[in-house]
């Protein structure tokens, strides 16, 4: 059936362009749209007002990665990474620092899968989420034991499951890269394979990556020296020939050949950015590469040496390529172009011809969005039907005619189906078209499975949820931004990119994580007289809150459309759109935008009713629970001016709710002494005499003193040392503490309740721990691996770390010291 969109619009009561804007952006199909939930729709409605989220993210990543002159150094995480190693290697630490356990071993000493999800030693807890993943970029199978199979994840590193998916380990906690965009097997080898690190498919990703990683055993990893270099920062895919002997690498710098065994020497042969490049399986000296940007095609006949451009039409943006199982002669690609279009060669990749790429409505089929240039993904390993196509963006399609016609067989919105924004699909070796019709997909939820290609997508209409399985499965690559806990329940939130806020209660075990707010999530808090009460954030200050512990996430609890926004956004019964509530009951900075991408909030530690927002202004709000209603609710009001950067940090400190502090995201740091009156005062903090606050980039965090008032740390982003300082006066005289630490961005630091001068600071490298107020740090960390530690909070004696890759973990500090 299909359905006119002044139909849809009427019957979900929004406007014809919006119905436009939502099937364009989603990738979808008005019949799609038309069985959407009305959460679904409302949640959608919200991200037409951030069209680009994957953008904007790398470039809040790359924002806290900047020095002082706003540069990213080169090869600046692999430099941190070996002053952590080399720190470990000439000091060995004490077993363990400020309660915490101490990595004694080198890099590479730990290898193999570990017991659980980044947890080397029993005092660490992983927490999971081991039901929700994250963002997985490449998918191998060993053809001899297919239950063998490797994941490539974009902020966790390379994952491995024995079992076909049941169980997932990653295979070195350590690994000297966890930003992977590809993994390849030797075909002559299984035992061999290679990971590409580094996203490149983002203009602004921060994800940068260290080269091409390699494994002889599957077990024992270790980077290709040659290609630790600025040309292999983002590499985004790898061939390898049939015989095993050279390799291609795409990355944005260009195509590279290697046919050195050593894998010393590598030869540009295509100086433009590179997305996808793939080897005809039964012929070495043919070959198809796609670029990143310029919608270019080029193919080789001699095993990659020279390169000629594919004659084609005239294509814009990423281009994906898929050989034909049956024939090599046919060769696809899915063409970014406005939402993607389907082009097929017959000779080999040597010139390609438009399919008309239509959906079951005789529209355009927009099968990758508004988004082809992040999740654009195409299949043909079908060996006895050429014109069996599966392509994959926001959800995927399947054709039966070459491209011509298309289907969905997912729907994104139904958590029983697979989950969004494709990246990676790779059949079972064992896939002959009859009795296997096994397909394994990669996306941003993690891996799943289709048993039976033919049978997924059938149904008569939409949700598509029949035959699809999750494999997620301790697949713990989830990327958080914050977290909050609740002590004396246990319950804990966080804020997870691409995946909502997420609650778990940890006694139910890893695989329990409920999705409580969908889209991005961000910084979170747990009202510590109220176990029901918890608040997170959608991007640019979308502050939302929950009042059922934490347990649903509003719809299906039939909870009111317009109760858990409390920033003073409302959607308009007769329109079916956001609106804004009248002043107070807004914060007009999270309605223009005028925020950070994932902005700060912080919950009084005196006052749970008192909310400090940090937008271009610093807002406040001392009725946070303020039952909402149309058009009244919390009410919020402007206690801080702009200072030219977001506010990128806050702290009150606790005993003292007049004591604020606020970071900004050039490095400007504030203090008042009268923060809970109507207009406080606010003086800048380390400008002037004898031991100045000296960095002008990111500030991400600053931490209170327990005790003191006068005392606070503060710590910032940027590829060098000494991005942690403390002040004991007030803000007069600062000292920096983290000239010990590796040159990497410090993103979180926690002092121990009861033993004020043990600190815990979390990096891009992992989790560091000080005895001595900040003196010395211990020189790494063993447990929550070397991914980037993004927040820390307390439970009661317990410490939970917050990592951006790995998902959560804890260690009961108690009786530290």
């Amino acid at each position: 059936m299909i359905i006119p969109d002044e139909e849809l619009a009427r019957a979900k009561h929004i406007s014809v362009e919006q119905v436009v804007l939502l099937r364009e952006s989603r990738g979808t199909t008005n019949e799609t749209l038309a069985e959407m939930p009305e959460g679904a729709v409302r949640q959608a409605l919200v991200h037409l007002d951030h069209p680009d989220l994957p953008t904007e993210r790398g470039l809040f990543r790359l924002e806290q990665e900047r020095d002082d002159d706003g540069e990213v150094p080169e090869q600046a995480l692999e430099t941190a990474l070996g002053q952590l190693w080399t720190a470990v290697r000439s000091s060995p630490p004490a077993p363990t620092t400020a309660g915490v356990p101490t990595l004694r071993e080198g890099i590479g000493a730990r290898s193999g899968p570990a017991p659980t999800a980044g947890t080397a030693t029993t005092a660490w807890e992983w927490l999971g989420p081991g039901n929700i993943g994250g963002r997985t970029r490449g998918l191998v199978i060993d053809p001899d034991e297919p239950r063998r199979m490797w994941a490539a994840s974009a902020g966790g590193g390379v994952w491995h499951t024995a079992d076909g998916g049941g169980r997932w380990a990653p295979v070195d906690d350590f690994l000297g890269n966890l930003a992977c965009a590809c993994i390849v097997m030797d075909p002559a080898d299984p035992a061999r394979m290679y990971v590409g690190t580094g996203e490149g498919f983002s203009n602004g990703d921060a994800l940068r990556g260290a080269g091409v990683f390699t494994t002889a055993d599957t077990v024992t990893w270790a980077p290709l020296p040659a290609t630790q270099t600025p040309d292999f920062h983002y590499v985004s895919r790898i061939a390898v020939s049939s015989t095993g002997e050279v390799l291609l690498a795409a990355t944005d710098s260009g195509l590279h050949r290697c046919d050195d065994p050593a894998r010393a020497t590598w030869r540009q042969v295509l100086r433009v950015p590179v997305a996808d490049v793939r080897y005809d399986p039964g012929d070495d000296r043919r070959a198809v590469a796609g670029a990143m940007r310029d919608g270019e095609a080029w193919y080789t006949r001699d095993g990659g040496l020279s390169w000629l451009p594919a004659e084609r039409g005239p294509w814009t943006g990423r281009v994906e390529l898929a050989y034909a199982a049956r024939t090599a002669e046919v060769v696809y690609a899915s063409v970014q172009a406005v939402d993607g279009e389907i082009w097929r060669s017959s000779d080999g990749g040597a010139s390609y011809l438009r399919r008309r790429t239509l959906g079951p409505d005789g529209r355009k089929a927009p099968y990758l969005g508004t988004q082809g240039w992040y999740d654009n993904a195409v299949w043909a390993g079908d060996p006895t039907d050429e014109d069996l196509l599966v392509v994959g963006g926001v959800n995927l399609w399947r054709s039966t005619d070459g491209g011509d016609r298309l289907r969905e067989i997912s729907t994104w919105w139904d958590d029983r189906s697979v989950h969004a924004d494709h990246h990676a699909i790779t059949a079972h070796p064992g896939y002959d078209g009859r009795g296997n019709r096994t397909v394994f997909f990669g996306n941003d939820g993690g891996v799943f499975e289709a048993a039976d290609l033919a049978a997924v997508g059938t149904e008569p209409g939409p949700p598509y949820v029949a035959g699809w399985t999750e494999l997620v499965n301790n697949y713990g690559a989830t990327q958080f931004y914050g977290g909050a806990g609740n002590a004396s329940t246990g319950t804990i939130i966080g804020g997870a990119q691409d995946n909502g806020t997420l609650a778990v209660d940890p006694a139910a075990g890893s695989e329990t994580w409920r999705k409580i707010f969908g889209g991005d999530g961000g910084w979170c808090a747990a009202d510590p007289s109220d176990p029901d009460v918890f608040y997170g954030e959608y991007v640019h200050l979308g502050i939302h809150r929950c009042t059922d512990g934490a347990t649903t996430d509003g719809v299906s609890a039939g909870e009111p459309w317009y109760e858990r926004y409390i920033n003073g956004q409302v959607l308009d019964p007769v329109a079916n759109a956001w609106q804004w509530k009248p002043v107070p009951y807004r914060i007009p900075d999270a309605m223009t935008g005028d925020a950070l991408f994932i902005a700060p909030f912080v919950l009084d530690p005196n006052e749970p009713r008192r909310i400090l927002a940090g937008g271009m202004s610093l807002w406040r709000t001392d009725d946070a629970g303020e039952p909402n209603t149309l058009s009244s609710g919390p009410g919020w009001r402007s206690v801080k001016p702009p200072a030219g950067r977001p506010v990128s940090a806050i702290a009150v400190a606790p005993g003292h709710p007049e004591v604020v502090w606020v970071g900004h995201a050039d490095g400007q740091v504030f203090r008042t002494g009268d923060g809970t009156d109507p207009v406080p005062s606010w003086d800048r903090v380390g400008v002037t005499g004898p031991r100045p606050l000296e960095p002008a980039r990111y500030c991400t965090c600053l931490t209170a003193h327990p005790d003191d008032p006068d005392t606070v740390y503060a710590t910032f982003g940027g590829y060098v040392r000494g991005n942690v300082w403390a002040t004991g006066d007030g803000g007069g005289e600062w000292v920096n503490l983290g000239s010990a630490l590796p040159a990497a961005p410090v993103r979180a630091l926690a002092v121990h309740p009861r033993h004020p001068a043990y600190l815990y600071c979390g990096t891009e490298v992992g989790l560091f721990a000080s005895e001595d107020a900040g003196l010395s740090w211990s020189p790494t960390n063993e447990g929550p691996t070397n991914c980037s530690v993004d927040d820390l909070f307390w439970m009661g004696g317990t410490l939970v770390c917050v990592t951006h890759g790995r998902g959560m973990f804890r260690i009961d500090l108690s009786d530290a010291g």
